[in-house]
């Protein structure tokens, strides 16, 4: 996520994938690979990242998508939702 707030999304979606290989049940992991795809156009792998961050911990992505959690910048948030936007998530 780190990367992903710097705006450095090609290593955003190469971290992002690392994690998952290590953790694949690790819904941020998805999330992040999700909007760093989109912002990078790679928009049909994006859309299956995003599937699966929905499909593996839709509670998870309610609460730190649609809430933004105290310890996660405004803009960043925005950015993350922005991402998310392009990956095709719906409000």
């Amino acid at each position: 996520m780190g990367h992903y707030f710097s705006r450095n999304h090609e290593a955003a979606v190469e971290a992002a994938k690392r994690v998952i290989q290590s953790y694949p049940d690790f819904p941020a992991s998805y999330r992040t690979l999700a909007a760093a795809l989109a912002q990078l156009g790679r928009l049909e792998e994006a859309k299956d990242a995003l599937a699966k961050a929905l499909t593996l911990a839709p509670r998870s992505f309610d609460m730190y998508v649609r809430g933004r959690p105290p310890w996660i910048r405004a803009e960043d948030h925005a950015h993350m939702l922005e991402g998310l936007r392009k990956a095709g998530w719906e409000e």
